[in-house]
């Protein structure tokens, strides 16, 4: 689903770069924050997810502020005033043949779209203000802790030294940290960098918040680390109607965090159904993996095999149908709809770590998860201490896992009972038995490129998706909600890496068998 093209608009002098993706019913302008970059953005696990899930619902429009990622860069000296980009926006708008859109404005990118939605009210259809503020030493930097921001810009950009400023939760994430130093050095020079920063600190939009008649919804973190969430309450206070939503987390960017989350609550906002089913926690299967230094090797050669091994984890989980879960000091924790899947991804990162020249030791639990957000609960603390236990190049599980692995072909030895913090009782204990006529079983198989990755109801949707039908009529025939439908839709698309319902009909007939796929 990653945008095939990258598009320009003029405004002016400048061209704007821009993308659009996904098929839906309305348009929706994502107006970004400090610094962006359209290509760079598509590589990190978080930023492309929110997006994607953006573009289920909506026709999603992206774009580069002038002056920073693909657009053209202009004298840092002279960088364009609020109104500047304002026009901007409508310029992106022109070009992609948008007459009236909603407008997610997050960061920095907030007071651009307060302005627009007060100037042109008729091509505003709603508004979406995320970590957002009416003005920046108020509610970001007073102006001492600027002048340090902007030092630190000067000295050391490119490095991901501003990292800590926006998403200190993140520092200890290698992979996310060098992933942030490109992100610095391709969206912005450091003199260009500097500039903006000196220039968001002149934004002060309270002036015109009382002229916005476009329906708002407010949404911050409660512990927001770059912008007091005051800075929304005001705002709540002051557009008429607005609704404010607090989320739990410090890291600022919107494409941190529990993203589904935001997604979920933009898209109920703008289409007026609620995005998910009302469920708070599932049964899922936890694996953490840690690997650790015993050949002395020094930080350098430590740090890239480190970063070696958390590219195969990323690689590996993905194949095994898992979703990174996050990581929680030196642990890297991912989630699976089922223990198999789990356990075979840790045989095969048992392997990589062995080659690569770490040692590594691995826990598997099972249990219930919160559906939104990293697993916090006591699933995840017992999967930790799993991980913990586990000596070098084992993988220690409960026993539930091997009870619910039954029939899989994995085979498990009895590894006695432990004490673990948190449970009344020691819990039975398994270690994953590394036998070599296992192997096999154990290797990954290519990823099925067919609907064998849907679930039974998914499949029946894209068949009938590919009959031609409307979510009404497949409601009507599967006797379910148009709603569920629509759900249903979104994560085949997902599901698939599609960009259109078109698409998914064609996939359909492409694997379809003699019976239908």
């Amino acid at each position: 689903m990653r945008p095939i093209e990258t598009r320009y608009a003029r405004s002016g002098d400048v061209r704007i770069a821009y993308q659009v993706i996904g098929q839906g019913s309305f348009d929706l302008v994502f107006a970004p924050g400090f610094i962006s970059n359209l290509d760079l953005q598509w590589e990190d696990e978080g930023y492309s997810r929110l997006l994607k899930r953006l573009s289920t619902f909506s026709r999603l429009i992206l774009f580069d502020k002038r002056g920073t990622g693909l657009s053209d860069r202009v004298d840092p000296r002279h960088l364009p005033s609020l109104e500047t980009r304002m026009d901007d926006v409508r310029a992106v708008m022109d070009a992609a043949g948008s007459g009236r859109a909603a407008i997610l404005g997050a960061s920095e990118g907030a007071p651009m779209a307060m302005l627009f939605a007060a100037t042109y009210p008729e091509r505003t259809r709603t508004l979406v203000l995320y970590g957002g503020y009416a003005h920046f030493h108020k509610w970001v930097m007073p102006p001492e802790r600027l002048e340090a921001f902007i030092e630190t810009a000067e000295t050391s950009w490119g490095t991901g030294a501003t990292l800590p400023n926006f998403a200190p939760g993140r520092v200890d994430d290698m992979h996310f940290a060098q992933w942030w130093a490109r992100f610095e050095r391709l969206s912005a020079s450091p003199t260009a960098a500097a500039a903006l920063a000196r220039m968001n600190a002149d934004t002060d939009v309270r002036g015109i918040l009382s002229a916005i008649a476009a329906p708002t919804l407010l949404l911050h973190r409660r512990n927001d680390t770059r912008v007091d969430p005051e800075a929304s309450r005001f705002l709540a206070r002051k557009i008429h109607g607005a609704r404010l939503v607090e989320l739990p987390g410090r890291d600022h960017p919107i494409w941190t965090g529990d993203v589904d989350r935001v997604a979920d609550l933009i898209e109920e906002f703008l289409t007026g159904e609620p995005a998910v089913a009302d469920v708070d926690r599932v049964l899922a299967a936890l694996l953490v993996t840690r690997i650790y230094d015993t050949a002395r090797l020094g930080d350098r050669l430590w740090s890239e095999r480190s970063l070696r091994f958390q590219e195969n984890w990323r690689m590996l989980v993905g194949r095994h149908g898992g979703r990174i879960a996050g990581t929680h000091g030196e642990l890297m924790i991912s989630r699976f709809d089922g223990p198999a899947r789990a356990v075979r991804c840790a045989a095969l990162l048992r392997e990589a770590a062995q080659e690569i020249g770490v040692a590594s030791a691995q826990g598997v639990h099972v249990g219930e998860v919160e559906v939104r957000g990293p697993p916090t609960g006591l699933t995840a603390r017992v999967t930790m201490q799993l991980a913990a236990r586990a000596e070098r190049g084992h993988i220690l599980a409960s026993r539930l896992v091997a009870d619910l692995a039954a029939g899989s072909g994995l085979h498990f030895t009895d590894a006695g009972r432990g004490a673990l913090d948190e449970l009344d009782e020691p819990l039975a204990l398994v270690q994953v038995t590394a036998e070599q006529h296992l192997e096999p079983a154990c290797r990954p198989k290519p990823k099925p490129a067919e609907p064998a990755t849907l679930t039974a109801r998914e499949s029946e949707v894209v068949s009938l998706i590919a009959d031609g039908k409307s979510n009404a009529a497949i409601a009507a025939e599967l006797d379910l909600s148009e709603h569920t439908v629509k759900r249903h839709v979104a994560n085949i698309l997902l599901k698939l890496d599609l960009p259109s319902r078109a698409a998914a009909a064609a996939f359909s007939a492409r694997h379809a068998g003699p019976d239908g796929p």
